[in-house]
């Protein structure tokens, strides 16, 4: 099997393939966006505070600017539908003030008093181990060494209780399958009502009609399906443990609960592989999920498998997620990235300091600037790190 890798790996580019399975229209949304704008100047002034504000008003001005460039603003083939998921004008507004923190604050080299995104962890503990993933490391998935877990449901709803209103992008996934913790459905339910972007990353071999009604019935604007092949023993290469007959069986169901109980539900179903191998055939997939999700989706093959053990590569460019996104993990570690799986680089604990302390941190503004000073080479895993 040919392993295909990039010298860099683009957070903001990491979509090698995409396939919006729903037409919709670029100019349609973006006047709509404008209108809604335009007649609601009064209201969102009242709606939001200054800071987010001109936030908004540095979101439209960039999407009014017909003359684009990487550190501009713009709606990619993932936010098309998930604006027009929306039914509430101002939710539309709200989001673009959070999906332009999470996409040009980490170009701006901004940052405020939240992360524009927090993943939590459910679970580290994973029933496959994918060739790409750093479950493959024994000396992390070796439970004497402490890395496996999942969290308890106390520690979330403390979590969820102190960014709500804060954050608005929030993800249910990181080192783990989400799915393993037993706490899984009351943790949707406890989120319902409180985030404008909650999004699920599930490998779908675990997904009951239990699980699928909780997805359905709370407030999930995203749900992605993690699957790389289209026949069985390509899936079966790629996903040790796991068995494509298994994982379609799953959705299928997933699709037809949806389809039967909850048909207006505006959620967003998406499977998405890693293109990690010249085998993976991306028109295959779409003949296999395509009638069963609204996307598909590759994206690039980042090698963190052996974050601690591969050579430095010279990098000096900082890494985007330091500005974009903080990691959660089940036992409470507080940490900026999933790379580092082993928490070589955690700020603290969330037990003993809140995310917005942990945010503007001291040892997270060292990282940053260490960065930012051509200096990434003297922290590990960074120096090894292709993520920019």
């Amino acid at each position: 099997m040919e392993i295909l890798s990039k010298k860099v790996f683009k957070k903001s580019e990491s979509f090698k393939d995409f396939e919006n399975l729903k037409s919709l229209s670029y100019e349609n949304t973006l006047n709509k966006i404008f209108q809604i704008y335009e007649k609601n100047q009064i209201y969102l002034k009242e709606k939001f505070d200054h800071h987010f504000m001109s936030i908004l008003n540095e979101a439209i001005n960039d999407l009014k600017n017909k003359r684009k460039n990487s550190d501009m603003f713009d709606l990619k083939k993932n936010t098309l539908m998930e604006i027009n998921s929306f039914s509430n004008d101002i939710d539309i507004m709200k989001y673009l003030i959070h999906r332009y923190r999470y996409e040009i604050f980490p170009q701006k080299k901004i940052i405020d008093k939240f992360p524009p995104l927090l993943q939590i962890e459910p679970s580290s503990i994973c029933n496959f181990r994918c060739v790409f993933c750093f479950e493959t490391d024994k000396t992390f998935t070796n439970k004497k060494n402490g890395f496996m877990g999942t969290m308890e449901l106390e520690t979330f709803k403390k979590i969820v209780d102190q960014i709500h209103g804060k954050i608005e992008f929030l993800t249910l996934a990181s080192r783990g399958e989400p799915l393993v913790s037993k706490n899984f459905v009351k943790m949707l339910e406890y989120c319902k009502g409180k985030f404008l972007n909650l999004k699920i990353n599930t490998n779908a071999s675990l997904l009951d009609e239990k699980k699928s009604h909780a997805i359905l019935s709370n407030d999930v604007k995203t749900v992605v399906f993690s699957a790389d092949a289209a026949n069985d023993e390509l899936y079966s290469k790629l996903r040790v443990n796991g068995k494509l007959e298994t994982t379609l069986r799953n959705i299928k169901k997933f699709a037809e609960i949806k389809k039967k109980h909850y048909s207006n539900k505006k959620i967003i179903t998406r499977v998405s592989g890693v293109k990690f191998s010249k085998d993976q055939s991306f028109d295959e997939m779409l003949k296999l999920w395509g009638s069963l999700v609204d996307q598909v989706a590759f994206v690039d093959y980042n090698p963190w498998e052996n974050s601690y053990e591969k050579e430095p590569n010279h990098i000096s460019k900082p890494c985007s997620d330091l500005w974009r996104r903080m990691f959660v993990w089940w036992d409470g570690k507080v940490n900026p990235c999933d790379v580092d799986y082993k928490s070589t680089l955690t700020v603290g604990n969330f037990n003993s300091l809140n995310i917005s302390e942990a945010w503007n941190s001291h040892a997270y503004n060292k990282m940053r600037d260490f960065h930012l000073d051509n200096k990434r080479s003297s922290l590990t895993p960074c120096k090894s790190c292709t993520v920019i």
